[in-house]
């Protein structure tokens, strides 16, 4: 491996605020979950996405898994849910003992097909559909609500990824009933591991908030009449939350200028394209993604090992969910309703490059000349 310096495929970097909200909860010794510092968060990023009510949580998983109680998924339920994801989007819907359906992306924009969902909705009444937005970029959120509200189903947005984004003027996470936003390590802003859970609908956000805290019953004594579940957000992470969101803006700025060079020092090769951006509304750019031409002759491992060999960080795009060991046997439906899926031809030919707000203009280069050694 090369002795040159490590460059991250999307690491945390912090604006410098985040140490004062620390401080307060050090000062105040409130360390613990809840406290002034998650107040704050919640407030901030409500009003940031433009909800009612927001709930902060321990992660991610956890809000998808809130969400999907809040909706009433139970077990036996099904639930739609995006194929071209992480497996934190669906995992959730196996915990409450409900079974997934898998659709297809569309080649457009990556992100669920509205044609596939329509074509599972002929076969399936499903409690719920959840929908990503993959990469921080927006579903086709018209057509997959037009379908879910046509049959009555909620829609539950997996906005992990695309903090900041928008689709129809509104922010990715507020057009379903209940959105999430992750704040892991990796994404846009972080809190060290945490997530959000909002919605216009605040009874939804008032049960989820009583189920996060272990389902403690109003009396003096511990008394539990419901399952509940050690979920919430510590006060010191979300003094974290609230420095990151000062800089969100200048983060997606950074992750913006960074897709556009890989665009510009890409843009007369032939053999590699980028993953498609801005289709339905105005994506964060979390993670700028590689296509690579089969016929190229080069493979998408070929390009992450000659990344590696100069410390350069990247990995392959997320195996989708029906491709799974654990998840094989679950129902999916394809894009074009063949037997092959547009998110598998994805996954076998595509990569993620580095798009680490931390990257200087050398570290770019690097990366691109690496690329473009291997299809010279």
């Amino acid at each position: 491996m090369s002795e040159s310096k490590r460059v991250f495929l999307s690491s945390p970097s912090m604006g410098g605020g985040e140490q004062k909200y620390i401080a307060k909860a050090f000062d105040t010794n409130w360390i613990a979950p809840l406290g002034a510092n998650v107040d704050e968060f919640e407030d901030v990023v409500a009003r940031y996405v433009g909800a009612s009510s927001a709930l902060a949580l321990n992660s991610g998983t956890a809000a998808l898994h809130l969400g999907l109680k809040a909706l009433g998924v139970q077990r036996g339920d099904i639930v739609f849910c995006s194929d071209l994801t992480f497996a934190a989007s669906c995992n959730p819907i196996c915990y409450e003992g409900a079974t997934p359906v898998f659709i297809d992306c569309e080649p457009e924009s990556w992100n669920m097909s509205p044609a596939a969902l329509e074509r599972a909705f002929e076969d399936h009444d499903p409690k719920a559909v959840v929908v990503v937005h993959l990469y921080g970029e927006p579903a086709n959120m018209a057509a997959i609500k037009e379908l879910c509200d046509a049959r009555g189903v909620p829609v539950l947005e997996d906005a992990a990824e695309s903090l900041g984004a928008t689709v129809g003027g509104r922010h990715t996470g507020t057009v379903g009933m209940l959105g999430v936003y992750s704040f892991n390590g990796n994404k846009i802003i972080t809190t060290s591991g945490g997530g959000m859970l909002v919605s216009d609908e605040g009874v939804l956000i008032d049960k989820a908030r009583f189920w996060s805290t272990q389902a403690r019953d109003k009396a003096l004594h511990y008394q539990h009449s419901e399952l509940g579940y050690n979920y919430r957000l510590s006060n010191v992470c979300a003094g974290i939350g609230l420095g990151q969101m000062e800089v969100l803006e200048d983060h997606i700025a950074r992750k913006r200028a960074i897709r556009d060079a890989y665009a510009a020092a890409f843009a007369g090769n032939g053999q590699v394209a980028l993953n498609p951006v801005d289709v339905y509304g105005l994506g964060n750019r979390w993670l700028t993604c590689l296509s690579v031409d089969p016929q190229s002759g080069v493979a998408p491992l070929d390009v992450i090992e000659a990344l590696a060999k100069e410390n350069i960080e990247s990995r392959p795009i997320w195996k989708p969910m029906s491709l799974q060991p654990y998840y094989e046997k679950c129902p999916a439906y394809s894009h074009d309703g063949g037997e092959r899926f547009v998110g598998w031809r994805i996954f076998e030919h595509g990569l993620c490059l580095p798009s680490d707000i931390n990257m200087s203009e050398e570290d770019l280069g690097r990366v691109v000349d690496v690329v473009s050694r291997l299809f010279s």
